[in-house]
């Protein structure tokens, strides 16, 4: 690493939490994130919250903790933005050498940031936390599992397998993620596909104890959908493909038809049931294909609309003075 002795050991190292109806995790948190802080005393730390709009006392209690705690800063959004597009507001509006992630919830443990920071100072751009085991129902953990591999397999990149947003990264990415104007981000992939040097660390991912998720089934659908389609263009090659097999497939059906009227003798109708099943699954295949488009269609829209990643009604920041500027470029 360049620079003295001195400026090593003082780096500063941004812990970025996004926050949903948190109230009842908000003390245990500020009091995790402080143990690590005392466990890394060769670092600086800041703790950046961005609250979603909650509607519960979220925000009361960042502000309780504020008045005895400098470091916590907290932007709260004038509604709810989505959780990717917090996460990406937060990381921009660090000022770290690095950033760390970490859910409110606390299931990914924050005294694993120390791993995170060891793997940092050997060179590693990015450090993620791979989960190794979880506890929720059997179900939501294969449909994950299989989130993960097809999103591996369709993406033109390597995206960590079992990994969540749980993950260190170093300035330098902090600063290429401002020149994506993605409106419906998926920051594990562009993370992943930024590159430089990375490395994962195995853990356990402990359950819930307060509160509820804030990702049910058609949330978590939601943003496996956002990653495929952040991820890739495959499968538009895919249906492409598809098109043209199905193009060639029917027309040998034409020729196959068309000779089987001329040399074939019998008035009755043939082919009945072979129609209605082939016309059903064109509709339906058309449907899913309009539909994907229509995901990529939304997605450039969103894009070409522009606008900010996210809109701060109120702030909590005791160096606000000091680095109004600062926040303004950032926040751009």
């Amino acid at each position: 690493m360049n620079g003295t002795a001195e400026q090593i050991k003082r780096r500063l190292i941004s812990i970025s939490v996004p926050v949903l109806n948190e109230e009842g995790n908000i003390d245990q948190l500020i009091l995790r994130l402080q143990g690590v802080a005392r466990d890394n005393p060769a670092y600086d730390f800041e703790f950046v919250v961005t609250d979603n709009a909650s509607t519960d006392e979220t925000f009361a209690k960042l502000a309780e903790h504020a008045v005895a705690e400098a470091r916590l800063r907290v932007f709260k959004f004038s509604r709810n933005f989505g959780f990717q597009r917090s996460i990406l507001f937060n990381l921009l509006n660090t000022r770290g050498d690095a950033a760390v992630q970490v859910d409110a919830d606390l299931q990914d443990p924050p005294e694993l940031i120390t791993q995170f920071l060891e793997k940092w100072e050997r060179g590693f751009k990015v450090v993620y936390g791979i989960r190794r085991k979880r506890k929720e129902n059997l179900a939501l953990l294969w449909a994950r599992k299989i989130h993960y591999r097809l999103l591996r397999m369709l993406s033109e990149v390597e995206v960590p397998v079992d990994a969540g947003d749980f993950r260190l990264i170093d300035r330098s990415v902090i600063e290429h993620l401002r020149s994506f104007e993605d409106r419906s981000p998926y920051l594990r992939g562009i993370i992943a596909s930024i590159g430089y040097a990375q490395a994962g660390i195995v853990y356990d991912r402990a359950e819930r104890t307060v509160g509820k998720s804030k990702f049910n089934f058609f949330k978590l659908l939601t943003l496996s959908i956002d990653g495929v389609c952040s991820q890739s263009t495959k499968p538009l090659q895919y249906i492409t493909m598809f098109g043209f097999a199905v193009c060639g497939i029917s027309i040998l059906l034409m020729v196959a038809y068309l000779i089987d009227y001329i040399f074939t003798s019998g008035t009755d109708p043939r082919g009945f049931t072979t129609l209605v099943l082939l016309t059903l699954a064109s509709i339906g295949l058309n449907a899913a294909f309009v539909g994907l488009l229509g995901e990529y269609i939304g997605r450039i829209f969103s894009t070409v609309r522009g606008g900010p990643v996210a809109i701060v009604s109120d702030r909590i920041d005791s160096f606000a003075i000091e680095h109004e500027e600062n926040m303004e470029i950032r926040s751009k």
